[in-house]
């Protein structure tokens, strides 16, 4: 089989599994597409947390457009799981298909689920793993990261001029990006489990960090401050709404915040800030956060760019120039004597907005156990 015909399938599974962004984490965003003689017969995805898994979706459908399974070809996201859990395994259902080869895009790394590919083997299936299609190797990452790290995928946004600036000398920033663009990003806050700001950013544009002008909320964002000394103001929007959103303060000092509805959680401190390592996995752990949206300031993003911690960037480049030195910029508190140390990003994919741009990045090979040296 060639890789090209490999990756157009795969490509449609993933384009398919991506309209469950939103719906279905924790679990994994997954897509399946189903062949026979060169035409697909089916097509799936996970739509929503507990509800049937792609694999058994595709089969279905294909049942329901009249077609037969039987000897086909299953394109896969991601392996198919063997474990059952709120559904059952995938593989007794490719098995009992008569699916006669299956293609996958990525491993299942996880405990429970992983095993697929030696079951499928077992009953015969050819099983086949291609990365031919990068959106369907991209699409199963937020997943094999959390497995692999217990932490949650941050996503970084910012809005940026020509000259690297993100906010005038005196602070202001709304707006550099076009209207069109800051939809976007509402739409995007629509669907993350988390939006996550510094106190700088709080105490700067006290915001509200909730999505507006959206026809669907997928779900309801928490919202996260990492606050060292504990001084986001009782009087700012956050706290004062924290009882109808959920708000999320890390901070040394919790006991600042009795008497609210903020859920203040203690913070070990690495150097003069905040441990990120604690804060992040016990995001995780303990209020199972899957995805951040972090539209944080220069020095926080800095700290996440010095942490490895950015899994991935959405970059909104106006057409403008500010010229001015005092001007902020996009981050800073990382010292770069030489070019190799600067964090790189690959760029996937952009996107002509308006007079915009926006640039999609991704995080180049992450090093996994960048945390552990700092865990406390």
């Amino acid at each position: 089989m060639s890789d090209s015909k490999s990756k157009h399938y795969l490509d449609l599974a993933a384009r398919v599994a991506s309209r469950g962004f939103g719906y279905a984490e924790p679990n994994p965003l997954v897509g399946a597409v189903i062949v026979k003689n060169d035409q697909v017969i089916g097509v799936g995805h996970h739509r929503r947390y507990g509800d049937i898994h792609a694999e058994r979706d595709a089969i279905a459908n294909c049942i329901a457009n009249g077609h037969d399974p039987k000897d086909a070809t299953l394109y896969c996201t991601l392996e198919p799981c063997s474990h059952r859990g709120k559904q059952p395994p995938c593989t007794e259902a490719v098995i009992a298909a008569g699916i006669a080869k299956v293609v996958i895009a990525s491993r299942d790394p996880h405990d429970l689920s992983s095993g697929g590919w030696s079951i499928l083997e077992a009953a015969g299936i050819e099983v086949q793993l291609s990365p031919s299609s990068e959106n369907a190797t991209h699409l199963s990452q937020p997943f094999l990261h959390r497995v692999a790290t217990g932490r949650p995928w941050l996503i970084a946004k910012w809005a940026q001029t020509l000259d690297g600036r993100i906010a005038t000398r005196t602070g202001e920033s709304q707006w550099i990006s076009n209207p069109r663009c800051r939809r976007r990003v509402h739409r995007l806050r629509a669907k993350v489990d988390a939006i996550m700001i510094g106190i700088g950013t709080a105490l700067a544009d006290d915001p509200m960090l909730t999505p507006r002008g959206c026809r669907t909320v997928r779900r309801v964002a928490k919202r996260v401050v990492l606050d060292t000394a504990g001084r986001l103001p009782r009087e700012s929007k956050l706290v004062r709404s924290a009882d109808e959103i959920s708000t999320i303060v890390y901070t040394r000092d919790p006991m600042r915040f009795s008497g609210t509805s903020i859920i203040a959680e203690h913070a070990d401190l690495d150097g003069d800030h905040l441990n990120l390592a604690q804060c992040f996995r016990h995001m995780h752990t303990v209020h199972g956060i899957s995805t951040i949206l972090s539209e944080s300031g220069p020095r926080l993003l800095g700290s996440l760019l010095e942490h490895n911690l950015v899994n991935e960037a959405i970059v909104h480049l106006a057409p403008g120039v500010m010229g001015d030195a005092d001007a902020k910029v996009v981050a800073i508190g990382r010292q770069v004597p030489t070019l190799d140390q600067m964090r790189r990003l690959r760029l996937s994919r952009t996107k002509v907005i308006d007079d915009d741009i926006e640039l999609h990045y991704r995080a180049v090979a992450p090093p996994e156990d960048a945390f552990d040296q700092n865990e406390s």
